[in-house]
């Protein structure tokens, strides 16, 4: 298990360099000049030749690339043209925010995602499955960011049972594990939960069908096995890619909550990368795209591993 770990851990180090490099050339080949947003109108061009040194634009792409990705691997993402601060920083918080807000969805979908699997695989063409699958259809198809406004339109403006915005009363964008902040995190967790419920929902029927319908279930029932022995036996050939596909939405949700967390002005990831690309901050849209993008090779670097040990049918190559 160990070689076979160490062997896709080298497999990823060419994928990560070339994300680095993805991520590099597509911000600096986006349209105009990033130091707009700092400069004033009637700026000399002194001025903008001796800004453009302080953040290394005046050097080749290459050179560039080359002292960015020096200071990437020292843990420097460099400075926030908007705000000043270092870019690690502002990451930092914001990772931490959507990550928390991703895992608490991921695991509201993948619970409710494979209950109605189940109850769909297990009772296939009776109403029980009709419902389950137009719930796990409606899932993958409701745009998120429209059932989010609809939740704050409900849940906030007309009922006032829960707050429509932020991560906590205080306004920072830190939250907390207490009952206050809480309540604020209902309503975007919910709305994220939408799309891996159905993705899961789907997965685990086709699933349960499928196996169901294999030779050992019958061998099973015919020694006399109970129902929760087959579902037991069902649940452990189920599971490695169900976790399989918990894992990769969760970095979906890391990574694609860009419009949920605007909605809900959740101060994660996606709010960031929305600030950025209106701002024209360039460091902070670099740092944000990468560290997304790190964790989401991380993330199917450990998916990979963690489903070859539960299931020891995967070839380990």
């Amino acid at each position: 298990m160990l070689s076979f770990t160490l062997k896709r851990l080298v497999y990823v180090t060419p994928v990560a360099l070339g994300v680095s490099i993805v991520c590099f050339l597509l911000v600096h080949l986006a349209p105009g000049d990033p130091l707009s947003a700092i400069l004033p109108v009637d700026a000399t061009q002194q001025m903008i030749d001796e800004m453009r040194a302080i953040y290394g634009f005046d050097k080749p792409l290459p050179v560039q690339y080359a002292l960015w990705l020096w200071r990437v691997l020292h843990g420097d993402l460099g400075t926030s043209i908007a705000t000043g601060r270092p870019v690690a920083d502002e990451v930092g918080r914001a990772v931490v925010n959507s990550l928390i807000l991703a895992v608490v969805a991921t695991l509201i979908g993948f619970t409710l995602g494979t209950f109605f699997g189940f109850v769909a695989g297990y009772f296939r063409n009776s109403i029980l499955d009709r419902v389950a699958s137009a719930v796990s259809v409606f899932g993958v198809s409701v745009p998120h960011y429209w059932l989010g406004m609809v939740m704050v339109i409900v849940f906030s403006a007309t009922l006032g049972w829960l707050p429509p915005t932020g991560a906590g009363p205080d306004g920072s964008g830190n939250w907390r594990p207490d009952l206050e902040h809480l309540r604020y995190m209902v309503l975007p967790a919910l709305t994220l939960s939408v799309i891996p419920m159905g993705v899961i929902a789907r997965t685990v029927r086709a699933l349960v069908g499928d196996i169901l319908s294999q030779d050992f279930v019958g061998a099973l029932r015919a020694k006399g096995l109970s129902d929760a022995g087959v579902f037991r036996h069902v649940v452990k050939n189920a599971a490695p890619t169900a976790l399989a596909i918990m894992g990769l939405q969760l970095g979906y949700l890391l990574g694609g909550s860009i419009l949920v967390e605007t909605v809900f002005a959740w101060p994660g990831t996606g709010f960031l990368l929305n600030a950025a690309i209106f701002q024209r901050d360039l460091p902070l849209l670099q740092g944000s795209i990468l560290v997304l993008a790190m964790f989401f090779v991380a993330l199917n670097l450990v998916v990979d591993v963690v489903q070859t040990a539960l299931d020891p049918r995967i070839e380990r190559t």
